[in-house]
């Protein structure tokens, strides 16, 4: 079984990875955030380093991928590789922060790269308002996210919300992150648990 967790920055999912592994007994997978040679130029000039980031995650991604379908093993994933596409391309695109050229040639490397992987059994999307994002950015204080604008992270949550509607890959679950602490309330990550069992085994 493969379970994917998608979201805004902040919005929780690597708390989330780490609590349903433990809980499951599953193996975790983390985005590599830390070892990023992109990450901190990207938040300092974004228009030139914008291209390079996406094209660093795209690999990074489809590499993490590839070994997960390969391991046979249950897997919680920390974010997806559809992301990288839908919500983070598109939207430096429209800001005006990747070229046309480059976009273009990205969404193709990305449309071959995804036609050799297949989706996660069920897609966890965790959605968060605004505060909610910035109130966790600011509790975790990566400096690197310091600077990141109210506005940048709109936009991202009305392409997670583009995205999550037109979903037809797989099943699909949206948790709401404004009702829910799953990191402080033992029963917020017990309801958790008992959607994602109810999804993938029919318990109703």
């Amino acid at each position: 079984m493969h379970i994917a967790i998608v979201g805004n920055i902040g919005a929780g999912k690597t708390t989330l990875t780490e609590l349903l592994a433990k809980h499951m007994g599953w193996e975790p997978q983390f985005e590599a955030v830390d070892n990023n040679p992109y990450l901190e130029d990207f938040y300092s000039d974004m228009k030139r380093w914008s291209f390079n980031l996406q094209i660093y995650f795209l690999n990074s991604r489809f590499q993490q991928i590839t070994e997960i379908q390969k391991q046979k093993k249950d897997i919680v994933q920390d974010r997806t590789i559809y992301e990288d596409a839908y919500i983070f391309a598109e939207n430096l695109h429209e800001m005006g922060l990747m070229t046309s050229r480059d976009y273009d040639n990205y969404r193709a490397i990305f449309d071959n790269i995804t036609s050799f992987i297949k989706p996660p059994d069920l897609l966890i999307y965790l959605k968060a308002s605004v505060p909610t994002l910035v109130n966790n950015i600011q509790r975790r204080g990566r400096e690197y996210e310091a600077g990141i604008r109210l506005d940048y992270l709109s936009k991202l949550n009305e392409k997670y919300q583009k995205w999550i509607d037109g979903y037809k890959e797989g099943r699909l679950l949206i948790l709401d992150k404004d009702k829910l602490d799953f990191t402080k309330n033992p029963e917020d990550l017990g309801f958790i648990i008992n959607r994602i069992e109810g999804e993938l085994h029919g318990l109703f």
